[in-house]
């Protein structure tokens, strides 16, 4: 291996790990503010590329369905609970509408937007805002709850939603796998290195978000309410600040950030309605560096997971997966020696 050959590695692992650093800081808020260990985070990302390539052949993406089919599932929760506690049509109609006006908007609006045709931009907008609700929806649906139950409950709910994430996207996408256009089909070269438009948006749209996220934790008072409420659940309440809402807070900004990751993974390669799952997991991988609690550290881990995939791909491809997935076994082990486990309280 020469530098040039490393250089290509070197960036192309940067790339990777860029998308893999948004997805470590998803998994690491969910656990910081809801104790919750996302497994299915990466459907987020593979629910945003096909639901953008989908709308690429004009067509409505099976996402709206599967948005309505959520909202529906909250609203009859919502009923189902309103008589339960005797309350009023007027605030029971308010729950619904509150419930509902988002994911039915949203869903009329790309109905009304897939057939037209739009420039790639505007699609990729809808696209977001079709997969963003579904982390409301989800955590009220499966986490709401369960929010008192134990790390470990909470995992095994996890695995479930996982499962029939899954199953439901092979539903409502088909079996079928997309690859999206680029956004940017530009290309720099300097030496034997090229970089792409799609790469440098990957690149400058994941520090972007970084950026953007530090300045709401700090600068904002429902940022700080979910710090607050990372640090201390109880203190928190006592203070006013509502852990359900946080809990559903943090569950968007997560289905947010994992439909960025698949517009921007999308141009990189076949997305499949599964595909998700390990393009998640490295970022879980890179989340376990950081100890799901420390932000500049998950970054830092995902760059690592980036680099050691693409360097792992050039000198053993056939076992990159393995080694991606190995390298986490000595941070565990130097974790459980330096932290050892105590009793769950």
């Amino acid at each position: 291996m020469d530098l040039s050959i490393a250089g290509i590695l070197a960036l192309d692992g940067l790339t990777n790990g860029a998308v893999y650093a948004l997805l470590a800081l998803a998994t690491v808020l969910l656990f910081a503010v809801t104790r919750v260990i996302f497994i299915p985070q990466g459907e987020f990302v593979a629910f945003g590329a096909l639901t953008l390539a989908i709308m690429q052949t004009g067509k409505v993406p099976g996402t709206v369905w599967f948005l309505l089919v959520l909202a529906g599932a909250a609203a009859i929760a919502d009923i189902y609970e309103g008589v339960a506690h005797k309350h009023s049509f007027a605030r029971l109609g308010k729950q619904l509408a509150h419930t509902l006006a988002v994911p039915v908007v949203v869903s009329l609006l790309a109905i009304w937007a897939a057939p037209k045709g739009f420039p790639l931009v505007v699609q990729a907008l809808v696209a977001l805002a079709l997969v963003t609700p579904f982390g409301t929806l989800i955590y009220r649906l499966a986490y709401e709850r369960l929010a008192s139950a134990s790390v470990l409950v909470l995992l095994i709910v996890s695995v479930g939603v996982h499962f029939a994430l899954v199953g439901l996207g092979l539903f409502f996408f088909g079996a079928e796998g997309f690859r999206n256009p680029s956004f940017w089909d530009a290309s720099f070269s300097a030496g034997a290195i090229t970089l792409t438009g799609q790469a440098l948006i990957i690149l400058l749209a994941s520090i972007a978000l970084i950026v953007l996220l530090w300045l709401y934790f700090e600068r904002t008072l429902s940022g700080k309410a979910l710090r607050a409420t990372a640090v201390n659940r109880l203190g928190a309440r006592l203070m006013g600040i509502s852990s359900n809402s946080a809990g559903r807070l943090a569950f968007t900004m997560a289905a947010f950030i994992g439909a960025l990751s698949g517009l921007l993974i999308g141009p990189t390669t076949t997305i499949f309605f599964d595909s998700g799952f390990i393009i998640g997991l490295k970022g879980f991988v890179a989340a376990v560096f950081a100890g799901l609690s420390s932000y500049p550290l998950a970054l830092v881990g995902a760059l690592l997971v980036g680099l050691l995939e693409s360097f792992s791909s050039f000198w053993a491809s056939a076992f990159k997966e393995v080694i991606v997935f190995s390298s986490i076994l000595p941070v565990l082990l130097w974790r459980s020696l330096r932290d050892p486990h105590g009793e769950e309280h």
